[in-house]
């Protein structure tokens, strides 16, 4: 339903985190997905972000779901977005699927948005690569350079940055897409009432490994080596250089050694921002249970947003789901690589393990997690 209509692997030689590009009639004969009142419908979820941004006197005012009504935000100048679309809206599945030319550890969410004439949320940086689509009505995007660019109002703390010169200047019309890289400056006008689709790819920054790694240590009681040297400075008060390098080298030994920081990785990468719609079982169901509904013909979809994660060359035989920890011993590193790739886990596949003791395990586990569900 939704094919991209450009060659991947070209974009990602050329562009994927280099440079901006406008992908005009990205996808063909583009359908929205979901409707400005289903969209407003989820705004009303106290569980799901939300938030309105109104356009005021060269300033945006920005205000946090969930809400009861739209009517006194009249017609003009305002812009609904709702964060983790994918999370609660299966009809949205599909969009996100035409992206999965890239890992899924990176994809953060699907951000939807419903525009009036003039709604945007001004001039603004992210640290994390989208791609914007357009669904019904018109957008003008401009794209600046990714050089130095003040704070708006001077305030650190703000996402938004005072006026550029673009790079680029466009309008997005159906199904028309435009990529944009982290640090590269960009703002929208609404120029007919527009729904947009935002599908951003997220890395971990160097603070949040360190606070991740920090936490695993802390709670498997590891990195207690501590510094030695066979030679000291002569001077009471100095730190040499070579000892300042040696006491870092200490993080450095950690970062080399896939024993102490794989499972980390794996929990922090198979994270969310954002809630998903988890409904774990109330009593557990067995083993047996899951066979029968198997062979009763079920298949096993994964939630919406959910992310299944294997590692390659793993010291140990995990999965990483939701930012835990799931044994997969025993398993065969092929079924294993199945479990990861596949939303649904289909009759075919789940027939051929319905011997295999450790993958019923690993199965019942997921489905009494609220992680996956039994479908036609």
């Amino acid at each position: 339903m939704y094919t991209l209509n450009f060659d991947t692997a070209e974009f990602i030689s050329k562009y994927w985190q280099q440079k901006p590009i406008v992908i005009k009639n990205a996808f063909k004969a583009f359908e929205d997905p979901i409707s400005a009142d289903e969209l407003a419908g989820l705004a009303m979820e106290e569980d799901i972000s939300s938030r309105i941004v109104k356009t005021e006197t060269d300033d945006w005012k920005v205000i946090q779901g969930p809400f009861e009504d739209y009517d006194e935000h009249g017609d003009d100048k305002w812009q609904l977005l709702v964060q983790a679309v994918n999370h609660w809206y299966p009809e949205s599945q599909p969009l996100v699927e035409a992206f999965r030319f890239l890992p899924d550890w990176r994809f953060d969410d699907l951000m939807v948005s419903f525009a009036t004439p003039q709604g945007g949320i001004g001039p603004h940086i992210d640290n994390y690569d989208v791609f914007l689509i357009q669904g019904e009505g018109k957008r003008r995007w401009k794209v600046g350079h990714n050089g130095e660019h003040q704070c708006r109002g001077g305030d650190p703390s703000s996402p938004l940055v005072d006026d550029f010169e673009p790079i680029i200047d466009v309008v997005l019309s159906k199904g028309d897409m435009l990529y944009i890289p982290p640090g590269y400056p960009h703002c929208g006008e609404t120029l007919s009432l527009a729904m947009s689709y935002s599908i951003g790819f997220r890395a971990p920054s160097q603070q949040e490994l360190l606070t991740e790694l920090a936490d695993s240590l802390i709670d498997n009681s590891a990195g207690q080596h501590r510094f030695t040297s066979s030679e000291e400075a002569a001077s009471h008060g100095l730190v040499s250089q070579t000892q300042q390098q040696g006491i870092m080298d200490l993080l450095a030994q950690l970062a080399t050694d896939p024993a102490q920081y794989q499972t980390m990785l794996g929990k922090l990468l198979s994270q969310n921002r954002f809630e998903l719609d988890i409904n774990p079982f109330e009593a557990p169901i067995s083993t047996t249970d899951v066979k029968e509904a198997i062979e009763d013909g079920a298949n096993m979809q994964r939630i919406g947003g959910l992310k299944v994660l294997s590692l390659e060359a793993d010291t140990q035989a995990q999965l990483y789901i939701n930012g835990e920890v799931v044994c997969a011993a025993g398993i065969e590193q092929d079924i294993i690589a199945e479990i990861a790739n596949n939303h649904l886990l289909t009759q075919s596949q789940l027939q051929n393990w319905l011997n295999d003791q450790q993958v019923m395990t690993v199965l019942t586990q997921l489905i009494n997690q609220g992680w996956y569900y039994f479908s036609e």
